[in-house]
């Protein structure tokens, strides 16, 4: 029987960090379902980016229970065709989503966000939808 894997975004762990009850968090919900939990090097960039001092061993001990991803060649190569298909619909997306969301066609992995909105329009990604994991 396969592994269960999904990737998550910054999002999700953010919304963990914030909340008082974290076991009603997505995150904890994920850990519960899945094998394997999921990030990018860009998410990790973007939780440290923002870290200050006090946290930053908070966040080295929860991303040391996560497999972080690459940013890689094919990753670079599948933002640029998102890009293009992207603007074809006349829409964009900040980088730091948009190369997360490659990321994970990439690797062929399903992406959790709490911000849907960045990635909806984007062919060929497996975007998990529908929770009500408040």
């Amino acid at each position: 029987m396969a592994d269960k894997k999904l990737m998550i975004d910054t999002s999700i762990l953010i919304d963990y960090f914030r909340k008082k009850d974290k076991s009603k968090s997505r995150l904890v919900s994920h850990f519960r379902e899945y094998d394997k939990i999921f990030i990018s090097t860009i998410t990790e960039f973007e939780i440290f980016n923002g870290a200050s001092e006090a946290h930053k061993e908070f966040w080295e001990t929860l991303l040391a229970s996560l497999i972080v991803l690459d940013f890689n060649r094919v990753a670079a190569r599948q933002s640029a065709k998102t890009i293009v298909q992207l603007k074809s619909k006349r829409k964009t997306i900040d980088k730091p989503d948009l190369f997360i969301t490659a990321t994970a066609i990439a690797y062929g992995l399903r992406l959790d966000t709490l911000n849907t909105k960045h990635s909806i329009d984007i062919e060929n990604l497996n975007l998990l939808t529908n929770l009500n994991n408040n």
